[in-house]
């Protein structure tokens, strides 16, 4: 309990609210960026901010073991944008036991960035029924 009462939200439950309010477009944060913006930048933050956030719902789903599916890198491309120094990429995959290809775009490690013919690993993306999320190679760095 703080010095005058309740102690408010921490610094990464703020900023995570700020961010979540941007990419909506609601509350101050996210209409005074999408004024300041115009249409189409604001719509490549809306697409960085989900990309930073499906990484952190991977990050969550791991840490409580989740599943996870082998897949093939097919190609990869750069968007040019960046999240934390790390790119936004846009991945062409094929899922183990699967013809079908998915593509996914995602933020990589710039450490680890995957090549064609690279194996990763797909979460399931509870968001999505039948979709999924960029887990990485599965190598901690």
């Amino acid at each position: 309990m703080g010095i005058f009462g309740k102690r408010g939200k921490n610094r990464e439950e703020r900023a995570a609210e700020i961010a979540g309010k941007v990419a909506s477009g609601k509350g101050f944060y996210g209409r005074t960026t999408r004024a300041f913006l115009g249409a189409e930048d604001f719509a490549k933050v809306q697409h960085s901010i989900g990309a930073y956030q499906s990484s952190h719902d991977v990050q969550q789903l791991l840490a409580t073991g989740a599943p996870t599916t082998p897949a093939l890198v097919e190609s990869i491309s750069d968007t040019g944008r960046l999240v934390n120094f790390d790119p936004i990429v846009d991945l062409v995959l094929q899922p183990a036991g699967t013809t079908g290809r998915i593509t996914l775009r995602t933020i990589v490690s710039k450490l680890r960035i995957p090549r064609a013919g690279d194996q990763v690993l797909l979460i399931a993306d509870p968001a999505r029924p039948g979709g999924y999320l960029y887990a990485g190679d599965g190598v901690t760095p």
